[in-house]
Formats: C-alpha cells, structure tokens, sequence
C-alpha cells in the first residue's frame, strides 16, 4: 500500500469519526440519518456531472451497494435497539476487516500475507475490546449479538462489493456517485415507512447534520472507495477503522465523554495493528 493510499484511509477514518459524532449530537436519529444522507447527494450529482456514469459492468454493483447499504442500515438500527452503543460498535466494526479478509481471499483471490493478517487481527481485536472499556454497561443479549454482528457482515459485504465495482466502473467516483443516491432512494423509502415524517424532519431538523455530515460523510467513503481500487480491500478495511480511535479522541476532548485506561489500551492495540499492517510486506 503506497503512503498516499493509507494517507487517504487514515483522513477518511477522521472524516468517519466526524460525521458520526455529529449523527450522536442529534436528538432524533431517523432524522439525522437521513439529512446525512440528503446531504450527500449535490457531491453524489457532482461526481456523476465531472466523471460520467460509471462503465455498464459496474451498474449491478451499483445496485447491490445502494441494497447493502440499506440493509447494513436496518441491522445497526435493531443491533442499537436491542443492546448498548458500547457494545454494538466495536463488534460491528471489529469483525467487519476479518470477514472481509476470509471472503476477499476466497471471492477475489486477495490473499494477505502472514504479518498483514496478524495485523488485521490486531486492529480487530482492539477495536471489539472496546466492549470492555466501558464499565456499568448491561449484559449484552443474544438479539444484540446476532444483531451486531449481521451488522458486519453487512459492512463486509459492501466492502467487497464496492471494492469490486469500483474497479470495474471505470472511475470510483463516478461509481460512488450513483451507488450514493441510490442508497438515498431505498434510505428514504425505509425511514419513511418506519418513522413517517422523518424524511422531512431531514431537511428541517439537522442543520448541522445537513449541511456538513452529509458532506463529510460523502468524502470520508469516497476516498475508501477510491483506496478499495488501489490496495487490497481487506487492508483499506482495517486500516479504515482507526476511526474508533479519532472517535474516542473526539468523545474524550470534544464531547467531554470519560476517558480510562481501558479505552487507551484498546486504543494502542488498534494503533498497534495499523503499524503492523503499514509496514508488512
């Protein structure tokens, strides 16, 4: 992985960590979705009006991603529903990069060498021991396990689509472009049948969400995106979520959450990997 590639990972990862901090400050979430969503789409229009449309090939992963990522958002939304914050993400996000690992090896033929795979388990593992960091946390269910992880599955799944038709479209943000507003039509479609009214709410109710989540939100994937096409995507996958790191950071420092010394240990284990993963050959 060349350093301007893992430059742009690490830059989406803060981008990631920001967009969501904003998501968290939003009373209503259904609404603060979607305005990150409806956020997106003038870049989304952009990229499709400078880059064209992505090659033909790639239109039935343009529409796999836009149905991927709908489903990745109904799974978080039960996973959230049935178990704590502190426990869904990190096991979400954790076992995403070595789902992605197995599956990339066996669909696209990405194999990872011994220390790249030791390195992703590394960052796995510091981020799933984020479960541990928060102390008073209520026993996890077994709803909210399965919930979580269908959740990475879902994160893998379009990982590896998206790396695979990004490839093919010819220009990963013209492939991007498309599969955004896609995902914005069925987003809408959903929260309107499960929260009517908070389409609009979008529009009306999440400024900040609005105007600059859907922005920051649409600069941090494409650049994944752009990464899925330049280096394995198991490696932009894991490196991707040192995100949880600059989360912490901006909880820590910004939202004035308690930092302890659990969280600073699964922030260096994750730190730790990213290193590992950086320098294996």
């Amino acid at each position: 992985m060349s350093s301007t590639v893992f430059g742009a990972v690490i830059l989406a990862a803060l981008l990631h960590a920001l967009w969501n901090a904003l998501l968290k400050s939003e009373g209503d979430k259904y609404a603060g979705s979607m305005a990150v969503s409806l956020g997106s789409l003038p870049l989304a229009a952009g990229c499709l009006a400078v880059f064209g449309l992505p090659a033909p090939e790639a239109w039935p992963y343009v529409a796999a991603s836009g149905v991927i990522h709908t489903v990745y958002f109904l799974c978080l939304l039960n996973a959230y529903r049935a178990a704590d914050f502190t426990q869904v993400y990190p096991i979400a996000r954790g076992a995403a990069p070595v789902l992605t690992a197995v599956f990339g090896a066996a669909l696209l033929g990405e194999i990872l060498s011994p220390l790249q795979s030791a390195a992703v388990l590394v960052i796995a593992c510091g981020v799933m021991s984020l479960v541990f960091a928060a102390r008073g946390t209520r026993v996890m269910s077994g709803a909210g396990l399965a919930w979580a992880l269908a959740t990475s599955a879902a994160i893998a799944t379009y990982s590896l689509n998206d790396g695979a038709g990004a490839r093919l479209a010819g220009n990963s943000a013209a492939f991007y472009g498309a599969s955004s507003i896609l995902n914005c039509a069925l987003l809408a479609l959903v929260i309107r049948f499960l929260k009517p009214g908070a389409v609009t709410a979008g529009l009306t109710r999440a400024p900040r969400s609005l105007i600059f989540g859907g922005s920051i939100s649409f600069v941090a994937y494409a650049l994944v995106t752009w990464a899925f096409s330049q280096a394995p995507i198991a490696m932009v996958s894991a490196i991707r979520e040192v995100s949880i790191v600059f989360a912490i950071l901006i909880g820590t420092f910004v939202l004035r959450e308690r930092m302890n010394w659990r969280k600073i240990g699964s922030t260096f284990l994750t730190l730790l990997g990213v290193v590992l993963l950086r320098t294996a050959r």
